[in-house]
């Protein structure tokens, strides 16, 4: 993993916590929340303010993640909004944190400038150790404060002065008018500067988990399903009709259809089609290349697209069936029928145009692991998993990739894959709880 952090593509853009004062903060609400405190002087945070260096030295990288159900967190700074989210258990919390984060970034901007915010993102349920538990899951709602109790004390102050402006005799009041003067020392003048964080509930009906080896829950669709990343039948029966794993490629190429979440490639708007077909193509050699023992260190394009003809009829079913559409885009060839059930099938698909395409994204990843590009963007803990057993040349190739053509400009990469509205990077997890954090298209229609 070393190879991924030197190019910025493992634990990239966290942030430093450096300053004495800062780490006192976050010790105060670390503290707050699991009473524990961390010696270190200086290590980086995620958006959640969870620090792979503190939960090494803790000896525990769930430490604001117990079981991996309600995540809590620590806000040291508004900036943590653009950092990653480390040890993801469930798709939506990055986009929770950030949306929280940005709806309310005055008042936090505030309350940070004097004290850490600390909180939790909180579900009806307080474990998931059954499959069945995740259909309770419905809304998230934050509840967070400063560790000097901030927000609570402002709205008992708040409570008091409208007492104050209501009740006939709140001018001569005495205990009201010295408890108000109490609490504002410690506030401010919420008449003025209210301190109140709005937003704090969001909806949770379709979602990516880490749990039972991964799960797809889709039940804000017309044709809910759970989709699996493991067996299905080791889930028993769920509270939803349909439930497929990766072996039902059919069923699942189905539902993707009747809920209009996906769309062709060769079909879609907005994108160089014949590009990133031909770029899936290069990854599909660059996969069989190792498999042969092939040396693909400093490989060039040129050089993957040589081992593409000299070992053609070595390649698998993927490269003839995609090699056959960027024919029909590019030079009017045939056009390639590909089902359902062929290798190929899904490296033909990106999400549609929805509410939904991260998620769906997400799931075509995993789909078309040889794909290292979308497996990257879109579902780091697969490409994590994925990259841990790779030959070295593979790593090498794929790193060097990354930081070349994706991380020098992610917006861009992401507009020329996706098309539409670029998507978020998929959920970061940097598989820390297995290996330590430092290392153990052509046509338009």
């Amino acid at each position: 993993m070393k190879r991924l952090i030197q190019h910025g593509l493992m634990f990239g853009n966290l942030i430093e916590v450096a300053s004495p004062i800062l780490v006192e903060r976050y010790n105060r609400a670390l503290e707050h929340l699991t009473g524990k405190r961390t010696a270190l002087v200086d290590f980086h945070i995620d958006i959640s303010g969870y620090s792979p260096e503190v939960g090494d030295e803790l000896g525990d990288h769930l430490y604001l993640n117990h079981g991996g159900c309600n995540r809590q967190f620590i806000l040291l700074t508004t900036d943590q909004k653009s950092a990653p989210l480390l040890n993801v258990q469930f798709s939506t919390s990055r986009e929770i944190l950030k949306s929280f984060i940005t709806d309310n970034e005055p008042q936090l901007f505030a309350l940070t400038a004097r004290d850490a915010v600390a909180g939790e993102l909180v579900n009806s349920v307080y474990s998931v150790s059954d499959p069945k538990r995740l259909f309770d899951i419905r809304r998230i709602t934050i509840e967070c404060d400063t560790t000097e109790g901030t927000i609570r004390q402002a709205e008992e102050l708040g409570k008091l002065v409208d007492r104050f402006k209501g009740e006939e005799d709140g001018w001569f009041d005495d205990v009201l008018i010295a408890d108000m003067i109490t609490l504002a020392k410690q506030t401010g003048d919420v008449t003025r500067n209210p301190v109140r964080l709005n937003h704090a509930e969001f909806g949770q009906d379709n979602f990516w988990t880490a749990h039972f080896d991964g799960l797809y829950l889709f039940r804000g669709v017309d044709h809910p399903a759970v989709i699996s990343a493991g067996d299905k039948a080791a889930l028993g029966d769920l509270p939803i009709k349909y439930t497929f794993d990766f072996d039902d490629r059919n069923q699942i190429a189905k539902f993707l259809d009747y809920n209009d979440l996906v769309e062709p490639i060769v079909k879609a708007r907005g994108i160089d089609a014949s590009a990133i077909l031909r770029q899936k193509l290069d990854f599909i050699v660059v996969d069989a290349a190792q498999d042969a023992g092939v040396d693909l260190t400093g490989a060039t394009r040129r050089d993957i697209r040589a081992l593409a003809r000299t070992h053609a009829d070595k390649l698998p079913e993927e490269f003839h069936a995609l090699q056959a559409l960027v024919q029909w885009a590019e030079n009017d060839g045939p056009w390639p029928r590909i089902t359902s059930d062929h290798p190929a099938y899904f490296y033909t698909l990106r999400a549609a145009d929805t509410p939904d395409r991260d998620l769906v994204n997400m799931l075509l990843a995993e789909l078309a692991p040889k794909d290292v590009r979308q497996l990257f963007i879109c579902h780091k803990l697969s490409f994590y998993q994925a990259y841990g057993k790779w030959s070295d040349t593979k790593k090498s190739y794929v790193a060097d990739f990354l930081a070349r053509e994706y991380a020098a400009d992610k917006v861009g990469a992401r507009a020329a894959l996706f098309g539409h509205d670029a998507p978020m990077d998929g959920p970061d997890d940097d598989l820390i709880s297995r290996v330590g954090p430092w290392g153990a298209v052509g046509r338009s229609t």
